[in-house]
This record gives C-alpha cells, sequence and structure tokens, in this order.
C-alpha cells in the first residue's frame, strides 16, 4: 500500500469539461498537491481515473494453474506456482496491489467531499457531475476489494473466516496501514454497502434514452443529463455493471468454502435475474457469447456487460498462443482433462458407452470442443496443425517451451485471422478486454437458483433448467436435449452446472477461483494425449499438482504481515 505515488499525475484531461487555458499552465514545482487536485477538474478527473485500472480482464491466463491446462514455458509464474513453488513470498495471483487503486478513489473522494471542483460554469451540470464521479469511485472502491476478497479471504490463523482490510480513507505513503483484517462477511457487506451507494448515483447505463434516467436525475433537463451521462461515457462502470458485480460477489460469497449460505444464493438469484429480466430473461442469451473473441465487434457487443476500449490491430496474444508451424509460442497447452469435459454431441457425457470412439476421440462431440481447442489434424492460423507422429514442430514436446506438452494447443480468445508471417512480421486484428459477460451472470443465476431448490426452481420467471438448456441449444448440443431432461436432482444438476460453467467460461480466469470457492482438489495429475501414427495414446502424467492441502484460501504478503501485526495470515502460511 505504501507504494502509492505522493504527487498525483494528470492521466486524463476531458477538453469537453475544462478550458485549455488551464490544461496548459505551468504546474509549480510539477507537483500536484491536495489544494491543487481539489479545484482542478483534469488533474481531479486523474485520480478517479487511476481506479480503472488494475481491472481482471480475460487474457491472465490463469486456467494453467488449473486442470483445464498447462503453461509450456518452464518459468511461468503459474506453473511454478502450481508446481509446488506458491507461498506468501511468491504468489503471483495476489491482488494485494489493488489496494493502491482503493487508495486512489479514496483520494478522489476527498476531493468530492471538499466541493471546491467546478466540472462545469453551468450549476445543474456541475451536480451531476459530482453525482455520477462519487458513484464511480463507490463502485470502483466495492470492485477493488472485492478483488481482493477473492484472492486473500480464508481461515485466519484464528480460525475464524476471515475478509480483507476494508479502507475507506485515503492514507498517506507515511500513515498508519495497520489495520485488521474483517470478518468474512463482514468484508462482503462493506462492499454490497458501496455497491449499493453506487447505484443511486449512477446511470443504469450511459444512453441517450430519456426512459431509462433513475430518479436522483430526474430532477434536470434531459439536455444536461446528456452531457453528464450520455452514450460517449458507456465504457465506464455504470448501474448495469454494479448490478452484475452484486450478483457475482453474492455467489461467491455463498459458495461452500465460503459462508455456504442461503440467503446469499438467494440475493445471487435475484441480482441476476432481474437483471437478466431487462435483456428479455432467457431469449436474451446472445447468439455470439460462444464465439465473440472472434470479431471483437462494438457493434455487435449484445454479449458485454462491461468491455474495455477496442484497441487498435494486434497479434501479441495469438504469437504466444498459436502453434509453433504458424509461428506462435504455443504457450498454452489444453489439458486431456479439460478435454474429456466436453460431452458427446447428443449431450451425454464422453463414454463409450454413450459412442465414444477413443481411437476417433474428436468425432461427434460437442462442437465447443472444435471451436476452443485446436485438435490434432485441425487447421488454424492458416495451416494445418500435426501434434502427433508427423507433426515436425507442432508435434508434442518437439522443441521446449514452443510445443505442446499435452497434445493440444488454445483456440479459445485468439482471432483466427490474425496471421504470423515467416519474415516476422504480422496481420494483425482488434481486441477489447472483456471484465463481464451476460453468459457468467446467466450461470451465476443457474447455479444460485439450483442451489436453492433444484434444477426448476424458477425465480422471475427463469429456472437452472432452462438457462442450462438454452446454453447447450446455443452450443450445438442435439436437440432434445435428453442428458438434460434426464437431470432430476438438485446434486445432478449442481455438477451440469459447473461443467457448464467450466467450459463455456473456460481460459478466461474463472477456473481457479470456481475450484476454491467451491472446495474441490486442487492437484488432479494433468493429462494428455499423442497419435503414434496408428492410435491415441493416453498420456498420464503430463504435469503433476503439489498446491499444500491449505491452499484453497491464499496466503496474505508476507511482507504485509511481518510490517503490519493486525493483518492476521491464513492457516499454513
Amino acid at each position: 500500500m505504501k507504494n502509492l505515488i505522493k504527487y498525483i499525475v494528470i492521466m486524463a484531461f476531458f477538453t469537453c469539461i475544462i478550458s485549455c487555458d488551464t490544461i496548459l499552465d505551468p504546474i509549480d514545482e510539477n507537483r500536484l498537491d491536495f489544494e491543487f487536485t481539489s479545484t482542478d477538474p483534469a488533474s481531479a478527473e486523474g485520480i478517479l481515473l487511476n481506479g480503472y485500472s488494475r481491472l481482471i480482464d480475460q487474457f491472465t491466463f490463469i486456467d494453467a494453474a488449473t486442470d483445464d491446462a498447462v503453461n509450456n514455458q518452464l518459468n511461468n509464474s503459474f506453473k511454478r506456482m502450481a508446481l509446488g513453488e506458491l507461498n506468501a513470498q511468491f504468489n503471483p495471483t495476489s491482488r494485494w496491489n489493488n489496494y493502491e487503486s482503493i487508495l486512489w478513489v479514496n483520494k478522489f473522494l476527498e476531493i468530492i467531499d471538499a466541493g471546491e471542483i467546478v466540472w462545469s460554469s453551468d450549476q445543474d451540470i456541475n451536480e451531476m457531475f459530482y453525482l455520477r464521479m462519487q458513484g464511480e469511485a463507490l463502485a470502483l472502491r466495492g470492485l477493488h476489494h472485492f478483488y481482493a476478497l477473492q484472492a486473500h479471504a480464508g481461515v485466519g490463523t484464528s480460525g475464524q473466516l476471515l475478509g480483507v482490510p476494508y479502507i475507506k480513507e485515503f492514507i498517506e505513503s507515511d500513515g498508519n496501514f495497520n489495520t485488521p483484517r474483517l470478518s468474512f462477511d463482514d468484508t462482503v457487506k462493506a462492499i454490497m454497502a458501496d455497491f449499493d451507494a453506487a447505484l443511486d448515483l449512477l446511470p443504469t447505463d450511459y444512453s441517450n434514452n430519456a426512459s431509462a434516467i433513475i430518479p436522483i436525475y430526474q430532477q434536470y433537463d434531459f439536455n444536461k443529463y446528456q452531457v453528464v451521462n450520455g452514450s460517449r461515457y458507456n465504457l465506464r462502470i455504470s448501474g448495469r455493471i454494479v448490478k452484475a458485480l452484486k450478483a457475482r460477489l453474492a455467489l461467491f460469497a455463498a459458495s461452500p468454502s465460503f459462508l455456504n449460505d442461503q440467503g446469499y444464493y438467494n440475493l445471487a438469484a435475484t441480482y441476476s435475474s432481474e437483471l437478466l429480466n431487462t435483456i428479455g430473461g432467457i431469449s436474451g442469451l446472445a447468439s455470439n457469447g460462444l464465439d465473440y473473441y472472434k470479431s471483437y465487434n462494438e457493434n455487435n457487443d449484445s454479449e458485454m456487460i462491461w468491455r474495455g476500449t477496442i484497441g487498435g490491430p494486434s497479434s501479441g496474444i495469438e504469437r504466444r498462443m498459436f502453434p509453433p508451424s504458424v509461428n506462435g509460442n504455443g504457450e498454452i497447452n489444453p489439458s486431456q482433462n479439460f478435454v474429456d469435459a466436453f460431452p458427446m454431441q447428443s449431450g451425454f457425457p464422453a463414454t463409450v458407452a454413450n459412442g465414444f470412439d477413443p481411437q476417433n476421440p474428436y468425432a461427434n462431440r460437442d462442437p465447443r470442443l472444435a471451436e476452443f481447442v485446436v485438435l490434432n489434424g485441425s487447421s488454424f492460423g492458416g495451416g494445418s496443425i500435426n501434434t502427433g507422429v508427423g507433426g515436425k514442430i507442432d508435434r508434442l514436446d518437439s522443441i521446449p517451451e514452443f510445443s505442446t506438452k499435452t497434445g493440444y494447443y488454445l483456440k479459445k480468445l485468439l482471432r483466427p485471422d490474425v496471421r504470423l508471417n515467416d519474415d516476422g512480421s504480422s496481420v494483425g486484428q482488434r481486441h477489447y478486454d472483456v471484465y463481464f459477460r451476460y453468459t457468467e451472470l446467466f450461470l451465476i443465476f443457474a447455479e444460485a437458483a439450483n442451489e436453492i431448490g433444484g434444477p426448476d426452481q424458477q425465480i422471475n420467471g427463469m429456472t437452472p433448467r432452462q438457462v442450462i438448456e438454452a446454453i447447450r441449444k446455443r452450443a450445438g448440443i442435439a436437440q432434445p436435449d435428453n442428458y438434460l431432461a434426464s437431470i432430476a436432482s438438485k446434486e445432478a444438476m449442481r455438477n451440469l452446472i459447473r461443467n457448464e460453467r467450466r467450459l463455456e467460461l473456460s481460459f478466461e480466469g474463472h477456473r481457479f477461483w470456481d475450484l476454491r470457492r467451491w472446495g474441490l482438489p486442487l492437484n488432479e495429475t494433468i493429462r494428455g494425449s499423442f497419435f503414434n501414427g496408428t492410435s491415441y495414446v493416453d498420456l498420464p502424467s503430463v504435469e503433476n499438482r503439489n498446491y499444500p492441502s491449505f491452499a484453497t484460501y491464499l496466503p496474505i504478503p508476507n511482507d504485509e504481515v511481518l510490517k503490519f501485526p493486525e493483518i492476521e495470515q491464513n492457516t499454513g502460511w
């Protein structure tokens, strides 16, 4: 926390709000103290925008530390962690640095409280900027505390289930950071309180729709309202996003490793279903939710609750992940464990009894398998990929830190139209960061509602069975879905929902946290598959995972615990 910069640098200027003359005035000693930042709109908003740093997107590739994949880079941090190096000094999943973002927004809230900023000479517009940006700051403070909670909640050395310190004020670099952790439940309640306060201030959506104005803004002229909350701001945190975050938080809190609480399952199901009903309920499931990453189209982002700006053409992710024969590094290798999770196209599990052929293992499978994984003999990235005998550099273990370790390469999240040329040049494509998708919200509802009352528990017009049916139908599972129809118990539906979540949200950073909140085994041995020229051979031990028994709950950074004795460490670390 002490790394917070004492003198704040301007991050962004909004010339529609302030004059260019103000921007270009020299700043005494190149320092921005509180007196200056509390009166200068550009520097104040720059502080708020620091709160948008450290948002978690889909490109973490933390899945290589789960049963879904391995990373072929020997020094990859997630690989090292999964192989046994995880400790309180080395934890690549730590989010303790999110407290820096929290301190930024707390500084901004001090500026709001001072009330000296003039965002606009128009009094009404000025008031609305105060309201909206205060809402942004409160929402971001709650979100960053959630990130820290997800990564550091656990049973402390006292035996109590603990959350994290909840920081609601700016602390100077020489201030007192020796703040004890709240209980887990109190941390959740504090995050919810910030989210609820934000909802009173944030527009549901940044739009030019007069009928969508929330009560606090209804007293203002609509043309002025658009200046503050119009569609130009639609990538900032909004009321819709906060409602989705509340559902995610409630499901996390309700999970078996934490509170295992029906009350929070009820909240998760209610929050998610209410928001889903604003897009038509189950009929609003986006058709491109399965493969949105193939185009990252800003004009067709109905799958997105929250995303980042679409960047210029790039190929960095593809260069890391494409197979080596098409000039990639082949970094993430999906596991046979993951491949086995895909059912047959009939919807039934992939067993011999259900038509699975071990020597033709990809035939008649769930179409998502070929969408998400580069299979032996498939075409991708402008080439034909063979991971078995005759596969040259694509062959399993052909070239260290380039070739696959499992017999598979990653396809999901990659633009198939990127080209990596032999001369080192590339044809890049546009991408954007994803922070929350509607498919995740549908799965939050299905999981929570099933835990409340089973497969056919109806909440706000939807049931878990209906949601899973729609998701599997979109995926290409044969209809009618007789396997889904055969599910009768809460326990069987729980397993199916968890598997659908594993597939639909794969390689987007969810599996690592899901295994922990569900209390599932962390040390499943990673398996692979090799085609020897005549048959497929199972590779039973590609990578042996070595998490300690207490790794369901991850550590507080050791240096924080040493410096601040009020911060209690999680058990075992």
